[in-house]
């Protein structure tokens, strides 16, 4: 801050006198303006008045005892959070407290001089220098996470006090509460904790931060997971202010915006029968171009939610907050406001709705032709369920569907036989996994466990979304247009060890130093069909994958076996579909809403942050709903079941049972008294008195010994005891496994 100085007219007191001090002297707090201004007496009431005007106004912001600064601007102190890398290597971060709707600067992180480097997420104390249009960031200290500091529990109440009882399943510990600490919580309920200073009766003390909810409703499950793994769940005023103030598609503005008129083709959605929201719309109909004889026009069209959510606004910066949506069995944590998500973004029947369209050419063989992008508006001619369209293909329509709704079903379905000879040739990996639907009664609790229905409608609505994606990658990579794809590696050479040492033991021939292709798993996993081990092989490949990412550098899509993927066609629900969105506006000059020059510059890291907000939803997700099986689990502890080992480790069995597809762990210590010996390479637990086996793919009677909604485990032993454990699957030397009944098949998800 620059020197004291008496101003000459200290008696001219006006907000633009105010406004040209904090310019000459920013980070100057009310004393030091007082100061600076030689105001006595009354004098400081009219500052203090003209303060609040400015911030009424907009004009300043950050008023705190760290002193005020003009809007747009930040104080010499503030706590920011690191978000990622750029292209350089340098370290970039974001003001957590930004008021402005303007896109925040730029702030480059000064490595720190105990030479720990920040991570994505970290907060940091930090003193910032602006350097023209950014900022340099120096580090003061680190924070501590949020996350960090606090512990997810239910409380309980006994003679010896308040206790919390943390839903990490490795917390193996318990904390203790005073009554002082309670923050008015009760018995059985789920609360967010932080650490106090000093022990209650040798117990870390904690105090109840926030009330979550009443272990005794069956809503209460979800939530256990949303805050386990921070999922935000409130929305910020100014993001639903934004959200409310939308409005619908003016018809008369169609031409005007430059948009294509596509409401008069007969667009429909075909969905899961719950789906709470409606991003995607298809048709297809035969070429009329006399050269591709046979060939098919397909035409994708995705809700053109950058029509609401602009860069930069406060819906842009929580939606890439969030990264995605979140889905329990009970409800959704959207990335968007209701307002847009199952509103004015989702296509419904009969309604206008803006969308970003791609029209697909394909000659008879399904080989693709050409494409082209166009941002439009659509009118849905129908909302259906799979079921409804799978009905359809079979020749069964119902009779509430319209003659137009029936012809455009059967165009699509021609179309689709021709597009799946093309995938039969790409061969991607084809796996058949079970999916689990968790099914509530009206009370909230679970009702039944099954799996879903695989039918050829999803299979079309897949290979049509996948067919859209890639054309958004190429169409992006021609035009030169920075954007972020949906990679997905190789497997590393490790995995692929462990994957030929257990195919070893079941004779399968896999040479580890071969390049690995999608074609050579399919080709394993056909040669395992109908064959005991089937089921565990398809749970074996899958493992033996790499995790696809986002990425603006591209690599490939191995799974797919894809040279080019982006995700354009759930912008409702995945940020990284967002950001494709603008870049097709930015490169084909499709009016506002384009990608930004500071959002280019920021793709390496928006992309980690969206990869890593995806796998905490996925692992939330998966939480749930082992909890919810947990609980469906209780009432029947002491029953048998028929299970698959689908784990080995050296503490115990993995194993999912056969009718729900429930997982569960089997201790080392319930196989009895033999010492087994953990054998990696043949992935199997084996006795070393007995010689008593237990491997991969096995089949064995177990008995459920405990479920814990809590955590979500489930803990089981072999039935009838530990010394009838070979008549139940566990096998000698000489034993083959026992086959399961079969099951139905299931296909991977699209990546």
């Amino acid at each position: 801050m620059k020197k004291d100085r008496k101003p000459s007219n200290a008696h001219v007191l006006d907000k633009a006198r105010v406004l040209g001090l904090l310019a000459e002297n920013p980070g100057a707090n009310k004393r030091d303006l007082t100061r600076l201004l030689g105001l006595k007496g009354s004098d400081r009431i009219a500052l203090k008045r003209i303060l609040k005007e400015l911030e009424a106004d907009g004009a300043i912001a950050g008023r705190s005892k760290k002193g005020f600064v003009k809007r747009g601007e930040l104080p010499d102190v503030g706590v920011i959070e690191i978000t990622g890398v750029d292209d350089d290597g340098e370290v970039l971060a974001r003001p957590l407290a930004w008021d402005s709707n303007e896109e925040p600067p730029l702030i480059y992180v000064t490595p720190p001089k105990d030479g720990g480097a920040p991570g994505i997420g970290d907060r940091l104390l930090a003193r910032l220098e602006r350097q023209g249009e950014v900022y340099e960031a120096r580090v003061i200290r680190r924070l501590q996470r949020e996350a960090e500091t606090r512990l997810i529990g239910v409380l309980r109440e006994s003679a010896n006090g308040w206790r919390l009882v943390p839903i990490d399943k490795k917390e193996r510990t318990e904390y203790a509460l005073d009554k002082a600490d309670l923050n008015g919580a009760k018995h059985n309920e789920l609360v967010a904790a932080e650490p106090r200073p000093g022990r209650i009766a040798g117990f870390a003390r904690v105090r109840v931060a926030e009330r979550i909810g009443s272990m005794d409703s069956p809503r209460t499950i979800s939530l256990i997971a949303i805050h386990d793994h921070g999922i935000p769940t409130e929305f910020p005023g100014a993001a639903i202010a934004e959200a409310k103030a939308a409005r619908p598609i003016d018809p008369q503005a169609i031409r005007k915006d430059g948009r294509t008129d596509l409401r008069a083709i007969p667009l429909v959605t075909i969905d899961p029968p719950d789906a709470r929201d409606h991003d995607d719309a298809v048709w297809a109909g035969s070429d009329d171009d006399a050269k591709n004889p046979g060939g098919h026009v397909v035409l994708v069209a995705i809700a053109d939610v950058s029509h609401y959510v602009t860069p930069g606004s406060a819906l842009d910066r929580e939606a890439m907050k969030r990264g995605n949506s979140a889905y329990f069995p009970d409800r959704v944590v959207p990335m968007l406001p209701e307002e847009l998500s199952a509103d004015l973004c989702s296509l419904k029947e009969g309604v206008d709705r803006p969308c970003l369209a791609v029209r697909m050419v394909f000659d008879r063989h399904g080989h693709k032709k050409g494409h082209v992008f166009l941002r439009a508006v659509m009118r849905s001619a129908a909302r259906l369920t799979y079921a409804r369209a799978q009905a359809a293909f079979d020749g069964k329509p119902d009779a509430e569907m319209s003659a137009t709704v029936r012809k455009t079903l059967a165009d699509l379905w021609e179309a689709y036989r021709s597009l799946s000879i093309a995938r039969g040739k790409r061969d991607p990996l084809d796996l058949d996994l079970p999916e689990r639907r968790i099914i509530l009664g009206a009370d909230g609790k679970v009702a039944s466990i099954a799996y879903r229905e695989r039918l050829e409608s999803m299979k079309l609505i897949e290979e049509f979304m996948v067919l859209a994606n890639v054309a958004a990658a190429e169409a992006l990579e021609k035009a030169k247009t920075p954007l972020i794809y949906r990679v997905h590696d190789s497997p590393s050479k490790e995995k692929l060890f462990a994957f030929a040492d257990f195919l070893r033991t079941l004779n399968i021939s896999f040479a580890k130093g071969q390049v690995a292709q999608p074609g050579v798993f399919n080709r394993i996993l056909a040669q395992a069909k109908g064959k005991p081990h089937e089921a565990v092989m398809n749970d074996v490949v899958l493992r033996s994958q790499a995790q696809a990412i986002y990425d603006p550098a591209n690599i490939g899509h191995f799974g797919l076996n894809l040279a080019r993927y982006a995700h354009f066609t759930s912008p409702i629900r995945r940020y990284a579909d967002l950001i494709v969105h603008r870049a097709l506006i930015r490169a084909f000059r499709l009016g506002e809403g384009g990608l930004t020059d500071r959002e280019i510059a920021a793709l390496p890291a928006t992309a980690e942050h969206i990869t890593m907000t995806e796998r905490r939803a996925m692992a939330a997700e998966r939480d749930s709903t082992d909890r919810y099986v947990a609980a469906f689990m209780e009432d029947r502890i002491g029953q048998t079941f028929d299970a698959r080992v689908t784990g080995v480790t050296r503490f115990g069995l993995f194993v999912r049972l056969a009718d729900s597809g429930a997982e569960g762990l089997i201790p080392i210590r319930a196989l009895g008294h033999d010492y087994f010996h953990h054998d990696e390479k043949r992935q199997a637990l084996i006795g070393q008195r007995s010689r008593i086996t237990y491997g991969m793919g096995d089949v064995l009677a177990v008995k459920l010994m405990e479920a814990a909604p809590l955590t979500g485990g489930l803990r089981f032993a072999v039935a009838g005891g530990p010394e009838e454990a070979p008549r139940h699957g566990g096998r000698r030397p000489d034993q083959r496994p026992r086959k399961p009944a079969k099951k139905p098949r299931f296909k991977a998800k699209k990546g």
